[in-house]
């Protein structure tokens, strides 16, 4: 049974955001991809609409990276029960993103697999 979701992806490398986007549609629970490019564009997407059921976050990104939107979105009464997958080339950053509210993380390059795997177990 489909869960309908509207996910937003936000990575700056438009490869990745469309591999990212077609993966996800493969996603029999999956309504809905909502791209942005950094996290300042994600921000603006949040507050234009408010039937986002879960986040796709990059970390490294320019303008406004993963980590401070991850703080943001934590830190805004309206949004801070989003579940927030971060992905990220950079295993360092592991402890820091749940450590800011991360709900799961997921090594670059992403599998299919992988990714829906965590989203059957945050869309609970």
């Amino acid at each position: 049974m489909s869960k309908n979701l509207k996910v937003l992806a936000v990575d700056d490398d438009l490869i990745n955001l469309k591999l990212l986007k077609s993966m996800l549609m493969k996603n029999e629970d999956v309504a809905e991809v909502i791209e942005a490019r950094n996290g300042a564009d994600a921000i603006t997407v949040l507050k234009g609409r408010h039937d986002i059921d879960m986040i796709l976050l990059d970390i490294i990104m320019p303008v406004m990276g993963g980590l401070e939107m991850l703080q943001i979105v934590r830190a805004d009464e309206n949004l801070k029960q989003l579940p927030i997958i971060v992905l990220t080339t950079d295993e360092t950053k592991k402890t820091e993103a749940l450590e800011l509210g991360a709900n799961g993380f997921l090594m670059k390059p992403v599998r299919a697999a992988d990714v829906a795997n965590k989203i059957a177990t945050l869309a609970l």
